[in-house]
């Protein structure tokens, strides 16, 4: 029989704490963790923007990865499209709940990274579900330059029910993902040059002013249309390593290839990220 004076207790700075208290877990959580991927370069196309515009936009993307692939090692994540929307009509229709539509929304997600991932096999470029991103993402990058994953982030039937459209979509995910691994970069690859001032696809939209540089504070209070997932400017304001995220126009050869070089040839939105935090 085991004597009370004989339990072995680990001395923790946690220990008796509550890990909701900033101020308690900040001193032993408060340094930036270590980067699990510096080298590497997280790139998310778009599915509305890019995929379903067939191959008039894909085919051109991929030959411009095909020749950063000695460049770079690359997280290549795929967004959902005008599918996941259609989708997202006949689930509301049904009255399904927000955690059963945004898998159903990924399974999209999904199916554009295969496609994506077959016109690279070529070159060894695999399809890899969000368990083996998860646990083995440096063994696939030690053996080839690049893989293909969907963007979506698994919340699935846990996603958060505060509204009826799943608000964490592929933007979202593919920061979270970046931010989580200490990625060098996150390069979003949509159909416009960048944030702007109004949305300049909708009528008069001629009149709107691309936004070069911004901040994740600032677009909180934007009130305009944003060419990504309005989610990832809250994760964006608690990031640890991503200091700045590059939205590009990927309809235009080379800008991917520039934004992963270091150059600004889009939106520079940066994060809560500090470099020494």
């Amino acid at each position: 029989m085991t004597k009370t004076d004989s339990i072995k207790h680990v001395a923790s700075p946690l220990a008796r704490q509550t890990l909701l208290d900033g101020d308690l877990t900040r001193p032993v959580a408060g340094r930036r963790p270590i980067r699990l991927l510096p080298w590497l370069q997280v790139v998310k196309i778009g599915g509305r923007s890019i995929m379903d515009r067939g191959a008039d936009a894909i085919i051109p993307i991929v030959d411009e990865i095909r020749k950063l692939l000695p460049e770079h090692r690359l997280l290549i994540l795929t967004g959902a499209g005008v599918r996941a929307r259609h989708v997202f009509g006949v689930g509301l229709d049904l009255g399904l709940p927000v955690g059963s539509l945004a898998p159903l929304a990924a399974s999209e997600a999904g199916q554009n990274g295969h496609m994506l991932a077959s016109l690279l096999a070529p070159e060894g470029v695999s399809y890899v579900e969000h368990p083996t991103i998860a646990t083995q993402l440096a063994i696939h990058l030690t053996a080839t330059r690049a893989v293909v994953g969907s963007a979506f982030p698994p919340y699935h039937h846990h996603e958060f029910p505060g509204a009826r459209i799943p608000p964490h979509r592929g933007d979202t995910g593919a920061f979270l993902l970046a931010d989580a691994y200490g990625a060098a970069g996150l390069t979003i690859v949509e159909d416009v040059d960048g944030v702007y001032t109004a949305d300049p696809k909708a009528p008069g939209g001629e009149t709107a002013q691309l936004i070069r540089e911004t901040s994740a504070a600032e677009l909180a209070e934007h009130k305009g249309p944003l060419p990504f997932d309005r989610a990832m400017v809250e994760v964006m304001a608690t990031a640890r390593h991503i200091e700045r995220v590059q939205i590009v126009n990927g309809l235009v050869p080379g800008r991917l290839t520039a934004a992963l070089r270091g150059e600004h040839v889009g939106t520079l939105v940066h994060t809560g990220a500090r470099r020494n935090s």
